[in-house]
This record gives structure tokens, sequence and C-alpha cells, in this order.
């Protein structure tokens, strides 16, 4: 599973007019804040924490397997939208996935540290891949068959489950901001606590859900409400945090405006000190929020589409120079032939395989 790293002229020609500020920009807050990622990292980071050997033990797993092995990045397939965004909305486009083998086949070949997707797929074939690849269990969904839809993350796995069919890892959502939200903080938190005691690791996709974040711009991609979310998920002992890319930012703001009221708690600083409306600066405030890179930030790779392979490219490029711990990529590979979905998550690595891609 070898590949040729990415030239500047490559990197640029998909990136095109971002090239140069993406590959040079200098993020407003230093570097030297944050506790980045190395060979080293479980070490240096997760040694003189409350995580039992067994816990340090899985983490070491995830970092050691596949193409970014010992670099301290990660590269992860997930595969649960067949809950929320149906199997056929998912699969439809590519029908092979929807023989479970076929998703650990991609993840094997395409060189990941770790697959994560439902109890059931994982569960059907676990005898024979779960001591070559990392599994990652999502153990809570939100299906989209109830009438009328709702929106609400409930659990369909215990964590019990995930040990038995030898999980690394468990993870989670929470709709931070929904009406829900309570309880999905209490049942993940629980599930956390128990999943540590087991030994495995903990991964929160920390998304934002309610009406009141659309407005002029959708805010569920702001940099000031999802940094809150993400502090939030490190705040329950999640390991590592699934975060979508930031577009925009001054979410408290808009939402007071939209509502009437005073919304929630910020600074004037975070605006004038710590971010910028640079999509570097903004990922930066993530990570801060992560415990300043303490628990690894992973951006989402977003919906597919017909420019996958330059956004893929630009999303893992902000990630990296943020100071962030790698991609997670789901419908941009699976919902395209096998070989390109191989080719996708290989040039995503050789970002984080690139010594000419530095911290920003």
């Amino acid at each position: 599973m070898t590949s040729t790293l990415p030239s500047p002229g490559s990197l640029e020609s998909l990136l095109d007019k971002e090239a140069k500020d993406l590959l040079t920009y200098k993020a407003k807050v230093s570097k030297d804040l944050l506790h980045l990622p190395g060979s080293d990292f479980v070490d240096r980071i997760w040694v003189n924490s409350d995580r039992n050997p067994q816990v340090l033990r899985s983490l070491q797993q995830l970092y050691s397997t596949g193409r970014l092995a010992n670099t301290g990045y990660l590269s992860i397939l997930p595969v649960d939208q067949g809950i929320e965004h149906s199997g056929s909305a998912s699969f439809a486009p590519n029908p092979i996935y929807f023989d479970p083998e076929n998703i650990i086949k991609l993840a094997i070949e395409g060189g990941c540290n770790a697959v994560a997707t439902t109890l059931g797929v994982l569960g059907i074939v676990s005898r024979k891949y779960a001591h070559k690849i990392p599994f990652i269990v999502k153990i809570n969904h939100n299906e989209l068959l109830s009438v009328p839809n709702q929106f609400d993350q409930v659990m369909f796995a215990d964590v019990e489950q995930a040990w038995n069919l030898g999980a690394t890892a468990v993870g989670a959502t929470i709709y931070f901001g929904s009406e829900n939200s309570t309880r999905q903080i209490q049942e993940v938190s629980r599930a956390f606590k128990r999943a540590h005691e087991l030994g495995m690791v903990t991964i929160l996709w920390c998304y934002l859900r309610n009406s009141a974040f659309k407005q002029d711009k959708d805010y569920h991609l702001a940099a000031d409400l999802t940094s809150q979310a993400n502090h939030l998920g490190v705040t329950i002992e999640a390991d590592i945090i699934k975060q979508k890319l930031p577009q925009n930012n001054n979410g408290y703001a808009a939402v007071a405006k939209a509502i009437g009221k005073s919304y929630g708690k910020t600074h004037d600083k975070v605006y004038s000190e710590l971010t910028t409306d640079h999509p570097i600066d903004l990922t930066r405030y993530q990570v801060l929020n992560c415990y300043c890179g303490r628990a690894g930030l992973i951006s989402s790779g977003g919906a597919s589409g017909k420019n996958d392979f330059a956004d893929a490219v630009r999303t893992a490029i902000i990630n990296k120079r943020a100071g962030g711990t790698g991609l997670i990529s789901g419908r941009k590979t699976f919902q395209r032939p096998f070989e390109e979905g191989v080719k996708l998550f290989h040039l995503i690595q050789n970002v984080y395989l690139s010594s000419e891609i530095t911290i920003a």
C-alpha cells in the first residue's frame, strides 16, 4: 500500500487559486500553544491521564495502523450513513457496499487506521477482520423512517456488545443545542465511562442541531459554536473529537439576534485575538477547545460531490496546518468505484505524510 507523496505542483493544481494561501498561511494563534500530533503522542499526552493501561493500548493500536502508522495522524473510514441517510441513499450509488465485508476491505486497502460503522456491519464480519484493522462501533444513530422524521440520537447498541466483537473504540454522536441534547450528553457520558473501564477508546461526533442555528448563514458550521461543542465533548472524556470544518464565525451573536435575547456566553477576544475569517484560524480555534490538541481533532470529509478529490485535499491541509489529527472520510470514498475510493484515501493520507505541509 505505497503511493507517491504529492508534489507541490500536484497539490496546487487541485487547490487552484487557494493553493498559495492555504500552504503558506501563518496562523493568528501560535502553534506553540498546541499539543501537536507525533509518533510519541500516546506517551506524551495520554500516559499521565486517568485512562487505564488497556485504553492506552487501544489508543496506540489506532495510531499504529495503516499508512499513517506512528505519525500521530488518523485516517478513518466511517460508514454509519445507512441509518440516518438510509441504506438506499448511502449505497445505491455503489451497491457493493450493501455487503458489509466490502466496507472493511475498503478501509484495509485504503490504508486507514480504523473503520467506524454500525454494530451490525462489524458484528457480521468480526471473526474475520477484528484482528486486521481496529473497529470503531458507532453506538447511537438518528433514524429517518419514523413519521414524521425526528432528529434524535438514540442508542442502537451498548458498550459490552462493542467489546465482545473485538472493538478498539466506540463512537457516538451528540446533537448539541437540540432539545434532546441533555439526555444525549448523559447517555454518552455513561457509555464512555464504561468503554474506558473495558479498555476502549472514545470518539465523539460533536454536531450542532437546532433550527435557530440557521440564519443568514448556516451557523451549524460556526467556529465559535462548534468549538464549544468540542469543549463539551472533551469534558465527558472523549479521547478524539470529530467535527465539521468551520465555514463562518459569530454564531453566538447571530442566534441572539434571531431569538431577540441573549444566548450563551462568549468573549470579544475570541473574534479579535483568537480567530480571523481564515479557515486555518477557525479550525485552530476548534483545536484549542479540544484541550489544545490533547484530544485529537479529526475533521469530517463531508458529503460526496463533483470535486471530491480537491475538497478532500483542501480539508486535510486545513486540518493538518491548524494542528488537527486527521480526516474521517466516508461518502466521498464509498460512493465511488472501489479503486477510486482507495486512491482518494491515499491522497488524503499523503497530505499528512508530506513534510512540505507544515503546521501553520
